[in-house]
């Protein structure tokens, strides 16, 4: 009995293996992208950030290849040959390309980087500052600055995005994005330089979009970060919402296989969420309600006026910070508990290991479209493990707090609702 009884538990533990080995998410086989370490090959090697392609999935009935930058301390020639960095995936927005800045950035702060096109694109060789070495900023901003790859994934318009759902998905943006960026993840993950087990995601507006989906799908990253980026597309301002809407009878389709929505209540890797009071692409109200349906770790960070650019994306401090501190034994974001209103005031509890150096209150009282209210600010008091704010008007229907440590790092409270 003894022995049906272990070799019962073996056949379960093999089959359990065995389907997650092959599991599968929407129209994502997950199991066999991450066991793929796709073929690829370099570009060029001469400059500080090298570029390559590595193969993608098959499009319109022909293989693809992705075009990446890659850059280390090692290929910035400040590090020797035996030195494993960890490692960081950049996924750049909509309309944009890889960025050879953004790599360089993050090889400066001791990370191998790759950052890919998502667009069957490949942008100019990057042009260097002669005195600071460092690739100039905004070359590949423009879409003229980039060549449509020959062998090239589909392109990241509104028609691949939205339109093309429903029958095959290979000619679905998100599914191509998706994949694309777990095979650069496993390629990463592949070179003899990086440490395969530090490596995080980050990405901006529909980078940040693709960012929830990663956060959620591959669970070999220790950190993500999504910038501007949320779910919820489907719903209230969004300004995808119409081209959703359009999809008619598809419509739930898309949002139940391609919207993080969907997908966010499996994420367990920790991660920092990044946005704008008035972003008007992905509104407040939205990012909290994606925020709230993690069920792993999770922190926010909400910048009142925050711009939505690339540059302004990557900008700042606290990804690298809330990232350093997973993959490189960096000091953790401060992170505040549940802001409770108590008569005029409201009580925020703050665990940090770093000093807290101010807070704020911040509110609008406005209505009207998210992306065009006005927000006022009033400094709260900052006491051993807590914050105390003013309560905020009575006639304030959205406001958070505020918290920035002695490294100038600010998170915030989740942002609280009191009307439409």
């Amino acid at each position: 009995m003894k022995r049906l009884a272990v070799l019962c538990v073996v056949v379960f533990v093999l089959a359990s293996s065995v389907r997650a080995a092959d599991e599968k998410v929407g129209p994502w086989n997950i199991g066999a992208l991450k066991r793929t370490i796709p073929a690829m090959r370099w570009a060029d090697q001469s400059g500080p950030v090298h570029s390559l392609f590595y193969a993608g999935e098959d499009y319109q009935g022909h293989a693809t290849e992705v075009f990446a930058f890659y850059a280390s301390p090692r290929t910035l020639g400040k590090a020797g040959a035996k030195t494993k960095f960890p490692g960081v995936v950049l996924i750049h927005g909509g309309g944009g390309t890889a960025f050879a800045e953004w790599a360089w950035l993050w090889a400066q702060r001791g990370y191998a980087a790759i950052a890919m096109d998502l667009g069957g694109c490949r942008p100019n060789a990057p042009i260097y500052d002669p005195n600071t070495g460092a690739p100039v900023p905004n070359q590949a901003a423009k879409k003229e600055t980039r060549q449509r790859l020959p062998n090239g994934g589909p392109d990241q318009g509104h028609l691949q995005k939205f339109d093309s759902i429903g029958g095959d998905t290979s000619d679905d943006w998100p599914f191509h994005a998706v994949a694309s960026v777990i095979r650069a993840h496993s390629l990463l993950r592949s070179l003899a330089e990086v440490d395969a087990g530090r490596t995080a995601v980050t990405g901006i507006s529909w980078g940040g979009y693709t960012t929830c989906l990663m956060a959620s799908l591959d669970d070999r990253f220790k950190a993500a970060v999504p910038v501007y980026g949320c779910g919820f597309l489907h719903e209230g301002e969004s300004v995808q919402k119409p081209s959703i809407d359009k999809l008619g009878d598809r419509r739930d389709l898309w949002v139940k296989t391609y919207d993080p929505s969907s997908l966010l209540p499996r994420c367990r890797v920790p991660i920092l969420f990044v946005n704008g009071t008035c972003d008007v692409h992905y509104p407040l109200d939205s990012y909290q309600k994606s925020f709230d349906l993690v069920p792993g770790p999770k922190q926010m960070r909400i910048q009142v006026n925050m711009p939505h650019s690339h540059p302004s994306g990557w900008a700042p401090k606290e990804i690298g910070l809330f990232i350093d501190s997973h993959c490189a034994g960096g000091k953790p974001l401060p992170i505040p508990g549940k802001p409770v209103v108590e008569d005029d005031r409201v009580r925020l509890p703050v665990k940090s290991v770093t000093a807290i150096q101010e807070a704020s209150l911040h509110y609008t009282t406005d209505t009207g479209l998210r992306s065009k209210r006005k927000w006022q600010s009033v400094p709260a008091q900052v006491g051993e493990g807590v914050i105390i704010a003013p309560r905020p008007l009575a006639d304030a229907n959205t406001w958070f707090v505020s918290v920035t440590d002695d490294r100038g790092a600010m998170v915030s409270s989740t942002v609280q609702f009191a009307n439409p």
